[in-house]
């Protein structure tokens, strides 16, 4: 008997000797996520992360292949807390981990300053639900986004607020966040440029919950349609001090107000058909089918709704990871190339970027609220 057990360490050992080569062949290939994991953003955050938890696990239970060789993916996910400081500290952290790529972040104010330091180390980057225009216009080669931007959704909405609501008087309130004054400042042009005129124009910022004098400063132009640059977060108090005040104007916003949780956040202070707001993407068709065939996978993974952009993380993931199939390699310099050029079938449609990094043909979806829930008006491009 002890002659046998002494078998034992010898049998590990050549079994290991042999599983070598084969674990000597699996490369790792690390994909960076930021998104705010914490602050009153976190469930936008929790849902992009996510998006892209899927992606991976879709694609190590594949199998892929890159190079001819077996690689494993290994997401390395960080909390950028919606701060552009905390931002360009955890895109450092991604660069030292000479991460392959990385996907995020989420705000456009966090993405734009560490889009410096991701293309400064040559790492690819695309944002599944950055929007200002100024991401892409900084001629950085390595920066590309999943989603149409500011220039296309705050005019979607201005020319929706003169031309479909046909309102006199528009009042406009941004976060002074980069994406609240972006999308906020194209939607003004829009209107403008729609023969309309802006009555007011009101600041406010990403944490705030107290707007009686900005609304009281806006009551006074007796506003159709109040459009607010920001997040669910910060949109929900205000529609809840809007009622408070009795002003009766529709709410319009991009995306960052057309959420799930928007109702919930508002409580009474949400009215039917109140809002209208833009969500980055839509799909029509056959194309509907794929989404929510990926709506209910999420829901059956997670055990909850898609937030927002879930599906974008999903699809710029998968897009990275087809793009280093293509090239052949997982190194930044040999697949980045491929990543520009490179045309991708996604949960959210076609995914082909323009020389900036920007979507070609983003489309974009109206949403209203009715019985506590969003409700599709339109997909436009």
């Amino acid at each position: 008997m002890q002659c046998k057990s002494g078998l034992a360490p010898l049998y590990a050992a050549i079994m290991l000797a042999l599983a070598g080569p084969a674990l000597a062949q699996e490369t790792v290939i690390k994909i960076g996520h930021v998104a705010p994991m914490s602050g009153g953003q976190a469930h936008f955050g929790r849902d992009n992360a996510n998006g892209a938890i899927m992606a991976v696990e879709e694609l190590n239970a594949k199998g892929v292949t890159i190079g001819g060789k077996k690689v494993k993916f290994q997401l390395l996910a960080e909390d950028d807390a919606a701060d552009p400081k905390q931002g360009t500290a955890v895109a450092q952290k991604l660069v030292d981990a000479k991460v392959n790529g990385v996907i995020g972040h989420l705000n456009s104010g966090t993405t734009i300053p560490a889009s410096k330091i991701y293309a400064e180390a040559g790492i690819p980057q695309i944002s599944p639900s950055a929007t200002n225009p100024k991401y892409t216009q900084q001629g950085y080669k390595t920066t590309f986004r999943v989603v149409a931007n500011d220039a296309q959704l705050g005019g979607a909405l201005g020319r929706y607020a003169v031309n479909t609501l046909k309102a006199k008087s528009i009042a406009v309130i941004d976060d002074r966040t980069a994406y609240g004054e972006g999308v906020a400042t194209e939607f003004a042009k829009a209107v403008k440029a729609a023969g309309g005129k802006i009555a007011s124009q009101q600041y406010t910022t990403d944490k705030a919950t107290d707007f009686l004098a900005i609304l009281t400063a806006i009551k006074a132009k007796k506003p159709d349609v109040i459009f607010f640059g920001g997040m669910d977060n910060v949109a929900a108090p205000m529609l809840r001090q809007m009622k408070q005040l009795g002003i009766s104007a529709k709410m319009m916003g991009g995306d960052g107000i057309c959420t799930d949780a928007l109702p919930k956040l508002a409580g009474d202070g949400l009215n039917e058909g109140q809002v209208i707001c833009a969500e980055a993407g839509g799909v029509t068709g056959e194309q509907e089918k794929v989404m929510n065939a990926f709506v209910d996978r999420y829901k059956k993974k997670f055990n909850q709704n898609v937030q927002l952009y879930a599906p974008y993380v999903y699809d710029a993931t998968m897009t990275m990871a087809a793009a280093m199939q293509q090239a052949g390699s997982a190194e930044p310099a040999k697949y980045l190339p491929v990543l520009a050029k490179i045309k991708h079938d996604g949960v959210s449609g076609k995914i082909e970027f323009d020389a900036k990094g920007d979507l070609k043909e983003g489309a974009l979806t109206l949403f209203t609220y009715k019985g506590g829930k969003k409700e599709k008006l339109e997909v436009v491009k």
